[in-house]
């Protein structure tokens, strides 16, 4: 691409970008605190009908479907056809085949093992009137959701793992309500992420769903943070009739209590001096506080901790201390030799646990996508630091304004789900994207959407590598962007180099800036054996001679392998290693530990002491 026009574009891009400001990003309810309000888990048996041809939204040339087809009908099919007559019907989703949700389909049944398309689902549920008002909050169904209540079209939803909120109240029926969700797995070229990746893209309701209740004016947000001159800000937002003027207060455990009044608007904004009593969030004391946010009537709780993160030079400040993070890649996957992705608070535990305890770790990148909230509250409960992205990852159509607005909604459905984890520390805009004008305009226009939603966490993405003349070097202009510099590195196992080469070889990355290996790794089949590659002994070797070299780098203060445990990729088709498995875990799919991960594990054990991250000898 010729200079000037890669200038107009990146000037066009982020002239675009700044026409779609932050707060026109805000979800328009967020029902922050979800969990803990009244209302229904809609978990459980749900009906389906597979939709191929989608027949239940269009008819042939983009015609409305056919009343026959039309799986959301409000309508009791068994009895219209006992009645006789000319009418009739192509679905039944009463008497339709049964799936467990939340749950992916492509575990479901072998006959859903790769199926790319449309499925509908249907629960029915009893509900009462109470006078205030009622809302259906989904946690993720991938990728795209449309969403009937009673018949009634209620909302559309595109993106697979970012919660979204619709309300119902004036569409819930006393008694019987029939809800029914198109959901639609394809991807394309327009897509986030597009239709090719490196990991099983799981279609479904693969998180749960719940009908919430709340007063007519409630709490929709409140959010709270510890700043860097030690002060506690944040916000409280009411929505409702009455959302002006209301009195809001905030209590922080038994140490303080905060009061606003709301705007016009039903914004509070919060901000007091940190209390002297107030603990600091950290890996080895993840104190969290009971927070109580009240007004109008409605409360809501949280658990939130309170710690700062920032960079100094090429150091990593987890309050003011430096630190190494010691830590793998994660895919959203349990243990099993079927993942459905349901990630329980059970299933997000055994994950955990191998993390933190099993390889001493204190950091967890969230790859590619956000990952459960079950899993994020978690790591806050157990003191892992969490590296957070959403999928723009290798492919996107880089020049396309309507793609670049749905890569912010999701990084801002993402911000506001997990802004009051003290976990979170790193924003990452991005994985492996090949550099252009194009897409260096698209990246840098996500981390400044950050820079305004949140400014008090850090800004990564995981980037590409140049091999010059034995020299391995960032050489992407995103790099200005950036608060922590990521890059994926695979000498030893793509590419010619030898294990024995790789403690030698030579970085050039700059002096200024803290450097993360957000990953590298080897394949290894569990229980096969030797110095080859898939072999347990060969995986071992290559992170013993990785680790070496990743002592020779100046500036490294953190790493987070690729990756746990072995997770599917239509990808891998190598019939006696893969069959459908990436095999770089350190773990297999169903929990068996590899020969490499005790040599993390042993390294990251002699890291504990060292937080500052000073070079150590690899045996």
């Amino acid at each position: 691409m010729r200079p000037i026009l890669a200038a107009l574009l990146f000037a066009a891009t982020v002239m675009l970008h700044a026409a779609v400001p932050a707060q026109g990003l805000r979800p328009p309810l967020l029902l922050t605190g979800a969990q803990g309000r009244a209302g229904a888990d809609l978990s459980g048996q749900w009906t389906y009908s597979r939709d191929l041809y989608r027949t239940g939204l269009t008819d042939i040339n983009g015609w409305v479907a056919k009343s026959r087809m039309q799986r959301y009908r409000d309508v009791d099919v068994a009895a219209e056809e006992a009645r006789g007559g000319t009418t009739f019907f192509e679905f039944d989703m009463e008497r339709g085949p049964r799936m467990a949700i939340p749950g992916a389909w492509n575990a479901a049944t072998p006959t859903l093992r790769y199926y790319d398309g449309l499925v509908w689902f249907q629960r029915k549920f009893d509900a009462q009137p109470d006078g205030g008002r009622a809302f259906l909050r989904f946690e993720a169904v991938n990728y795209r959701a449309y969403v009937y209540l009673n018949g009634k079209e209620i909302g559309r939803h595109e993106g697979g793992f970012t919660p979204f909120v619709l309300e119902v109240t004036d569409v819930l029926r006393a008694g019987e309500n029939w809800l029914t969700v198109g959901v639609d797995s394809t991807h394309d070229a327009q897509s986030i992420p597009t239709q090719i990746t490196d990991w099983d893209l799981y279609g479904g309701i693969t998180r749960p769903v719940r009908l919430v209740r709340t007063p007519a004016t409630f709490i929709d947000d409140a959010a709270l943070a510890l700043t860097g001159d030690g002060r506690i800000t944040g916000e409280v937002r009411l929505n409702g009739p009455v959302a002006a003027g209301q009195r809001v207060t905030v209590r922080i455990g038994a140490l303080a209590c905060a009061t606003a009044t709301t705007d016009a608007a039903g914004r509070a904004v919060i901000d007091i001096k940190a209390p002297p009593g107030l603990e600091r969030w950290s890996p080895e004391h993840p104190k969290l506080y009971d927070v109580r946010f009240a007004a109008a009537g409605d409360t809501i709780a949280d658990r939130i901790g309170f710690r700062t993160i920032a960079v100094r030079g090429n150091q990593i400040l987890l309050n003011g201390q430096s630190i190494f993070l010691r830590g793998i890649s994660l895919h959203e996957e349990e243990f099993g030799p079927n993942p459905a992705r349901n990630i329980t608070p059970q299933a997000a535990r055994a994950l955990l646990h191998e993390i933190k305890h099993g390889l001493h770790a204190n950091y967890v990148r969230l790859s590619h996508y956000p990952h459960s909230e079950v899993t994020v509250r978690l790591a806050d409960e157990m003191g892992l630091l969490v590296w957070s992205e959403i999928p723009v990852y290798w492919t996107v159509d880089w020049e396309n304004p309507a793609v670049l607005k749905k890569a912010l909604a999701m990084q801002a459905e993402t911000i506001y789900r997990d802004r009051n984890r003290a976990s979170v520390v790193l924003w990452s805009v991005g994985n492996e994207t090949p550099v252009s004008p194009a897409r260096t305009a698209f990246h840098a226009a996500m981390a400044d959407n950050v820079r305004k939603l949140d400014p008090t966490r850090l800004i990564s993405a995981a980037l590409l590598v140049e091999r010059q003349g034995g020299v391995t070097a960032i050489r992407d202009p995103l790099i200005d962007k950036l608060d922590v510099l990521a890059v994926n590195t695979y000498a030893g196992w793509y590419g010619d180099d030898t294990l024995d080469a790789l403690p030698g070889l030579t970085w050039q990355v700059p002096a200024d800036r803290p450097l993360i290996l957000s990953e590298f790794g080897a394949d290894a089949l569990a229980g096969h054996h030797g110095m080859h590659k898939f072999g347990e002994e060969y995986q071992a070797e290559y992170y013993r001679k990785t680790l070496a070299m990743a002592e020779r780098i100046p500036t490294l203060r953190g790493m987070s392998p690729w990756i746990l445990k072995d997770f599917q990729s239509p990808r891998r088709e190598h019939p006696v290693f893969q069959n459908g498995w990436n095999r770089k875990g350190l773990m297999s799919e169903t929990g068996v530990r590899k020969e490499a991960f005790g040599v993390l594990a042993e390294y990251y054990q002699g890291r504990a002491a060292n937080r500052a991250g000073t070079p150590m000898s690899v045996q």
